[in-house]
């Protein structure tokens, strides 16, 4: 059998060790982040990866950081065959990668040289690409600039959101990988460096990101909303309360007011202007302190004093 140590951490790479199970690859170990706080009640859980490696009755490592570590060491004394990635979370060492006998491979969610870095997805949604999709690469030292291997594109539909995303590229990397692998280990594969002029970077997103900018067309603020969906959540400041946006929906019609300012309001309906003269619908929305609600109960409750014209969203 041909042994990997694989590593990962979130629900996307799930299906990726799945399928190397059922596909009777020999996984020695796998290398998952530390069992984090989560949620309100911070309550520490074990990673998607970790809950699927104690069902298969896998060994788990969780060093807080590879390099230095002793777990370090254990990986390179496997010397598996493979080392498989998908959405890990921490650069590996040199002396790591070299420890595979044929390969160290990462599942990405791009379609490198475009976005390289730890939020592919989001970014591609946030800017309104038409399409993203999987790359299995080489790993090098160099952040996901690895030769590629091969790549499947993904059309990213209106509704897509982070979540729906990921789980579609989860097992479109997953099918991928698996009939990639036996080309690496017979010499079939051709890999095919990346153009460094085409990279494009795409950092973890930061506090100050997420919130929204009504001046940019309403195609890329729904894009953002969605982007952002479900975690961490975009938000903007609405009527002096900073507010969680959770839902939006583009409206086909034009406005002469500025970013920001109140369209329409009716019973069901909360039209804002946006930038380029686009209208934005919020559907979806969240006051600090409060529950989600759709627009119909803010507009019942706090909402009731909003007039059309007014300006409602503010950067402060």
């Amino acid at each position: 059998m041909t042994s990997v140590i694989f590593m990962g951490t979130p629900q996307f790479a799930v299906p990726v060790l799945q399928g190397l199970v059922d596909n009777n690859y020999d996984v020695k170990t796998v290398v998952t982040q530390p069992d984090r706080p989560v949620g309100r009640k911070h309550k520490i859980m074990a990673s998607p990866v970790k809950q699927l490696a104690t069902q298969l009755n896998i060994p788990v490592l969780q060093p807080e950081k590879i390099s230095g570590s002793d777990e370090l060491q254990q990986m390179i004394d496997i010397a598996p065959d493979f080392i498989i990635t998908a959405a890990f979370g921490q650069f590996l060492p040199t002396k790591l990668l070299n420890a595979a006998k044929i390969a160290a491979v990462n599942v990405h969610g791009s379609l490198l040289p475009k976005y390289r870095g730890g939020a592919p997805v989001q970014y591609a949604l946030m800017n309104g690409d038409e399409e993203t999709g999987i790359t299995i690469m080489y790993m090098v030292k160099k952040m996901d600039a690895g030769d590629i291997l091969a790549q499947q594109s993904l059309p990213i539909q209106n509704n897509d959101d982070v979540e729906s995303l990921f789980n579609k590229l989860s097992f479109i990397g997953r099918d991928l990988l698996l009939a990639t692998l036996p080309r690496v280990m017979d010499g079939s594969i051709e890999p095919k460096s990346q153009v460094e002029a085409e990279v494009v970077f795409s950092p973890n997103i930061q506090p100050g990101e997420e919130q929204l900018d009504f001046t940019k067309p309403a195609k890329l603020v729904d894009a953002k909303v969605r982007a952002l969906r479900p975690n961490p959540g975009a938000f903007t400041i609405l009527n002096g309360k900073r507010t969680k946006i959770w839902q939006t929906e583009v409206i086909n019609e034009t406005t002469d007011l500025l970013p920001g300012m109140v369209v329409k309001k009716a019973k069901h309906d909360l039209f804002i202007a946006a930038g380029d003269q686009t209208i934005i619908a919020l559907k979806n929305i969240q006051p600090a302190g409060k529950p989600k609600q759709d627009i119909t109960q803010f507009l019942n409750g706090s909402g009731q004093k909003i007039t059309e014209g007014q300006q409602v969203i503010t950067n402060e």
